[in-house]
């Protein structure tokens, strides 16, 4: 039966497993944490380092990634990337204490920037323009938004009735067999011609993503001294000095043409909103629930299965309809989570109940359902297909800092105010992509391809 499946897509149910691996990885440790803080001995700035040094790691490594893939092959560097995850995951399952749990959290991140691009890039590279591709970036969008909200119900259970450790040893088999199909059936698609290397521009985004990361994660544990403050316009002034760089290099990390696509520049500022709200509301609602109020992992994980349960209620819908009416399937999904953000602000207060957050979660579910399944193919849709593995970088790169901004400025509102003033953060990130969601395109073209086909114009 498998046999009988076109190889491409044989290829594609490789990437997508790894990529589900990584995904739910990044917020499996959630709804985990408390255990895992409490079991190691770590505080508060250690238990976000848990979360943040792999995401960190990830965005940093996601550009470089993408292009690695267009000069020595994607399914060579997927690969690459899929052995080091799975041999850093079973260190994290091994870590005697928090130092080495943080140190294999970031090797698990830097090596999902490897495996990951590729996923993008070959569904642009091997999909022509249609109905499979479609259906490709489809499949994509739904697996992105399972992952985000199944991963704390499987942390959840697992840290349960398994001990934490078992949410990073359950990669071990996934790992491996990606690694086989990918091996058997993932084509070797690389960029023509090859571009080079930009470690300039490597060693810029990543000195300014960590300046823009550390002071919001450990400055308030610090009590906010001066040099924590400092960091921040230094961040800002390297990452003008990035822009200005990829203005001149012979092969930038994120091609000037690229940046001048409206629909993708508008793109990525909507995702990081969006994304940058995702992680705020899980980890506020872990903190709350579990460290405020006592719930376990299993019952905060079923208590958030609502999420996923709403998702499915529009995803088929976004599926056969999203690609004709992409921004205002976007724009209504991002709102509806701004809404279900003020509801969960609102029922977070005080004596939490499950009835009380259930609607609520639901509600940000259905919007998710409405805005995900469309939103990659929206905001790479104008890119040309020889800068995909870049395109790809960018937007996993820029999904994943959100969850490192997510997580930092969940942390400064929760433990510096309250768990409300935490999701009513989150509900304005949602609410300004929201905003932005009028620069994506329109459509994503016809479904049926056509013999002669033009690049879209950015809208």
């Amino acid at each position: 039966m498998i046999s009988r499946l076109p190889r491409r897509w044989l290829g594609l149910g490789a990437v997508l497993a790894a990529t589900f691996m990584d995904l739910v990885d990044v917020s499996v440790v959630n709804v985990a944490l408390p255990a895992v803080q409490r079991d190691l001995g770590a505080g508060a700035a250690a238990g976000q380092w848990t979360v943040s040094a792999y995401a960190l790691a990830y965005a940093l490594l996601l550009i470089t990634g993408g292009r690695l893939g267009d000069i020595a092959g994607r399914r060579r560097v997927f690969l690459f990337g899929v052995a080091g995850f799975t041999a850093a995951s079973a260190l994290a399952g091994a870590a005697p204490g928090a130092g080495v749990l943080i140190a294999a959290r970031a090797a698990q991140g830097a090596c999902a920037g490897l495996m990951v691009p590729q996923a993008l890039a070959s569904i642009t590279a091997r999909f022509p323009p249609g109905r499979d591709r479609t259906l490709a970036f489809t499949l994509y969008g739904v697996l992105l938004g399972a992952a985000q909200t199944g991963g704390p119900l499987l942390g959840g259970l697992l840290a349960d009735h398994g001990g934490w450790r078992l949410i990073f040893l359950v990669n071990l088999p996934v790992g491996v067999a990606a690694f086989a199909a990918a091996a058997r059936w993932m084509d070797d698609s690389r960029a023509r011609p090859a571009p080079r290397l930009d470690p300039w521009g490597v060693a810029l985004a990543g000195a300014a993503s960590v300046l823009a990361t550390f002071p919001l994660i450990e400055g308030r544990a610090r009590g906010w001294p001066w040099w924590t403050i400092a960091l921040l316009p230094a961040a800002a002034v390297l990452a003008v000095a990035f822009v200005l760089h990829q203005r001149r290099a012979a092969d930038p990390l994120v091609p000037p043409a690229m940046l001048r696509l409206r629909s993708f520049a508008a793109g990525q500022a909507l995702t990081l909103a969006l994304f940058t709200g995702i992680a705020a509301c899980f980890i506020t609602l872990t903190w709350r629930l579990q460290l405020g109020l006592g719930w376990s992992p299993t019952r905060v994980a079923l208590t958030g299965l609502a999420w996923p349960a709403g998702t499915a209620c529009t995803a088929q819908l976004t599926h056969r309809l999203g690609p004709r009416r992409a921004r205002r399937f976007v724009g209504a999904g991002t709102l509806i989570m701004a809404a279900g953000a003020l509801g969960l602000a609102a029922a977070a207060g005080g004596a939490a109940t499950v009835a009380g957050l259930v609607p609520w979660l639901a509600c940000c579910g259905i919007g998710t359902g409405l805005a995900l399944p469309v939103l990659a193919n929206a905001v790479i849709a104008d890119v040309p297909a020889h800068n995909a593995g870049a395109a790809s970088g960018v937007f996993n790169s820029v999904t994943q800092f959100g969850g490192v901004l997510g997580v930092a400025a969940a942390g400064i509102a929760y433990y510096g105010g309250s768990a409300p003033r935490a999701l009513a953060l989150a509900a304005a990130c949602f609410t300004l992509a929201a905003v932005l969601s009028p620069a994506l395109p329109r459509t994503l073209g016809d479904p049926t391809p056509r013999t002669s086909r033009k690049p879209a114009p950015s809208r």
